[in-house]
């Protein structure tokens, strides 16, 4: 399983040869201005929720790859009626793909689209690969409901938004590595606004002294699980 960082809350998971997109707002983030949309391979592209820094560019790639948005009914629902394949989940639900099972889990946040229409409930992924597991908990607070990820999955990587202001920040994303059974976190949604930016290395010190390791990429920066 292969993950590049695409900026803010966007990546790119790579699993065999399925090509998955997650949360595609590149076009207008300036720190991704290197990024081209166009050139980017997708055949799912998972949505946790309907704000504009998360879901910008859906439209676009999904019309040019045919990818199939996985996401809660309104959102998929707001897509395909712009004629895109989706997959409608809610949370609690799971479903086998050809790349693996995705079960869609709560997230503390708002959702609603750039012209204020209703974009459902947030959420997060997990996603239970052939070899490896992983938790992508969308824009979030620390929530209790993180305590039940690892009843059922043991996780290889938790991605949680590090940011703080809309999201959780440094301090309650370690309490959520615990919460998650999961020492190995790839932060992302920092540094796109001035609200999120974040000091690298005194962030990754704290984790550091938690026994814990947090991964901040740069733009197009990838790992390999």
């Amino acid at each position: 399983m292969k993950i590049t960082f695409y900026g803010h809350a966007s990546l790119g998971i790579l699993v065999n040869d399925i090509n998955i997109l997650v949360d595609p707002f590149i076009t207008a983030n300036p720190n991704a201005a290197h990024v081209d949309i166009n050139l980017l391979k997708a055949d799912y592209i998972l949505v946790t929720h309907a704000h504009q820094d998360h879901v910008l560019d859906v439209e676009a790639i999904a019309k040019r790859t045919g990818a199939v948005v996985i996401s809660n009914f309104e959102i998929v629902s707001h897509f395909e009626k712009l004629g895109i394949e989706g997959h409608p989940m809610n949370h609690g639900g799971k479903w086998d793909f050809e790349f693996g099972t995705v079960k869609y889990v709560n997230a503390i946040h708002t959702s609603s689209f750039p012209d204020g229409s209703y974009g459902g409930q947030p959420g997060g992924f997990v996603i239970e690969g052939e070899h490896k597991n992983i938790y992508i908990a969308g824009d979030t607070a620390l929530t209790y409901d993180m305590k039940l990820i690892p009843l059922q999955t043991k996780l290889d990587l938790a991605v949680l938004p590090v940011g703080d202001n809309f999201t959780m920040g440094i301090d309650d994303a370690i309490l959520a590595s615990d919460f998650v059974a999961c020492d190995k976190i790839l932060g992302y949604h920092f540094d796109t606004f001035g609200y999120i930016e974040i000091d690298h290395e005194a962030s990754k010190r704290k984790f550091f002294e938690k026994n814990k390791d947090l991964m901040l990429l740069e733009i197009g920066e990838f790992i390999e699980l």
